[in-house]
């Protein structure tokens, strides 16, 4: 079976590299868990305009050897021929990849954070026009297999506090980060209630005692720290703590590049990578 075609979307970036780097190592391989034979081959590198990745090759610039793809802001010609996209970039250039793979039917692998409740809607708005959309605020594997755990310890210990604490590279420009509220999310649907309406992001000040039933986040920024994660419930005489530490950014890139070949035989639709790893 042919190796999956795919697009590198945000390919002069630490993540487009990584993503890169992923997509090379599969070429002519399974992916663990897909279908025998389905590996990934690299399309095409694609970039902003103003990007001074352009024109080098993608290999090169991701660290192995030459792939005799060269990154390039043409987003037409980047998608011609297609299957996939794994799109790592930023909220606005996500919602219109996604209508783009929803008018072509292809398969985006989305780890863009930061999104709007809007542009959430109109991603999956695109999964009904015909896109095959994974969308997930941390494509680890671990992270994937964290969530679960704070869902069903949220639901057992429901009286507990949760509290999420956070911490990232300088340059990292939302908070909380993507990952954060995909696990205050998953406390809130342990607890079937509405993160929207329960979620405290900023203390300061005289605030009052702590709402019961809260969920809240903390975010801290320094240094080159790929992504610390830690979920505390905090209940009576006692605390439990379900922390996860990133160490590379490989780990993201090899879950985003397993959700694209997962999608390859899925429906138009919008999946998450629970979905991928069957949770």
């Amino acid at each position: 079976m042919a190796d999956l075609k795919v697009v590198v979307a945000g390919a002069g970036g630490r993540m487009g590299a990584a993503n890169i780097r992923a997509v090379a190592a599969l070429t002519g391989l399974a992916v663990h868990g897909a279908v025998a034979g389905r590996g990934l081959a690299l399309h095409a590198a694609l970039d902003r305009p103003e990007s001074p990745a352009l024109g080098q090759d993608a290999g090169l610039f991701a660290g192995i050897g030459a792939l005799g793809v060269r990154i390039t802001d043409d987003l037409e010609g980047a998608l011609e021929g297609a299957d996939a996209v794994i799109d790592f970039t930023a909220p606005a250039a996500s919602v219109a990849m996604a209508q783009r793979a929803a008018e072509r039917g292809l398969i985006h692998v989305i780890g863009t954070t930061g999104c709007t409740a809007e542009d959430d809607a109109a991603i999956a708005a695109a999964g009904v026009a015909g896109a095959r959309i994974v969308k997930s605020g941390n494509f680890s594997m671990g992270v994937t297999v964290l969530a679960s755990l704070v869902r069903q310890a949220a639901a057992i210990l429901a009286q507990y506090d949760v509290e999420i604490l956070e911490m990232h590279h300088g340059k990292k420009v939302d908070a909380p980060s993507g990952t954060a509220l995909l696990l205050g999310e998953a406390a809130a649907a342990g607890r079937q209630i509405a993160l929207a309406r329960h979620a405290v992001r900023v203390r300061d000040g005289h605030t009052g005692p702590r709402a019961q039933g809260s969920i809240g986040f903390a975010s801290l920024r320094g240094g080159t720290v790929v992504g610390d994660h830690s979920v505390i419930l905090a209940g009576p005489s006692e605390r439990i703590e379900l922390n996860h530490r990133a160490e590379d950014r490989g780990i993201f890139a090899h879950g985003a590049a397993r959700a694209a070949s997962w999608a390859k035989d899925r429906t138009p639709g919008l999946y998450s990578m629970a979905d991928v790893l069957g949770l």
